[in-house]
């Protein structure tokens, strides 16, 4: 499997991660700019406190957008390490506060080896744009003699799974190459195959089913 994987240089990366992130941010931060003009304007102070209101919603937003894109895009780094899946569910449920898809967790283990942590911030996102008109996004983290599954199930009406981004995700670059929105179901199988496991996406009904199993050991 490995000889059909695309290969992208660490630069193409880079840029196609970071116009990610900045797809991701520019809501938020393009919100508070508009506020700020608001508040400039003194000619119009009667909508001071609804832009004080959007001052505050959007930079709740951004932060939340910040934490979880660190961890989710973040350096791996050298050493060893584990996240608890308490912060993980915290920083998923601050990112999609307020939005179409319900979040809910069934059997987990305590904590993830961090890569792996990443890797579930990742499935979270792509679980979350399978029910765009909203659902219930179902989490489960398992692990079974050292091997530990992912497991994320979005069901909405209007669930879907893209055939660019299940192409992606599997490791090959769509027809079109690949964008803001493709290179990031692309880095979450990389992860996966990095950490020497393996990640798929299939529909079942009205649901979007994306698993990853990955072997835990001490180089990870």
């Amino acid at each position: 499997m490995s000889a059909t994987v695309t290969k992208l240089t660490p630069s193409s990366l880079a840029a196609l991660l970071s116009a990610r992130i900045c797809h991701d941010l520019i809501s938020p931060i393009g919100a508070l700019g508009t506020a700020l003009e608001v508040l400039d304007d003194e000619s119009n102070t009667e909508m001071h406190e609804d832009a004080m209101g959007l001052v505050r919603l959007s930079s709740k937003q951004a932060g939340a957008k910040l934490r979880f894109l660190r961890l989710a895009f973040g350096s791996g780094g050298s050493r060893p390490g584990v996240i608890a899946v308490d912060e993980l569910k915290a920083l998923i449920a601050d990112m999609y506060e307020g939005g179409k898809a319900a979040i809910n967790w069934g059997q987990s283990v305590d904590a993830l080896e961090k890569n792996t942590a990443r890797l579930l911030l990742n499935l979270a996102m792509l679980a979350v744009q399978s029910v765009p008109r909203g659902g219930d996004v179902t989490i489960s983290a398992t692990d079974s003699s050292g091997n530990v599954t992912l497991s994320l199930d979005a069901t909405g009406a209007k669930s879907r799974l893209d055939a660019a981004i299940e192409k992606a995700l599997s490791g090959k670059a769509p027809e079109d190459g690949f964008d803001g929105r493709t290179i990031q179901p692309f880095y979450a199988g990389m992860i996966a195959r990095e950490l020497g496991g393996s990640v798929s996406a299939s529909v079942e009904g009205d649901t979007v089913k994306f698993s990853a199993h990955i072997p835990q050991n001490d180089a990870t």
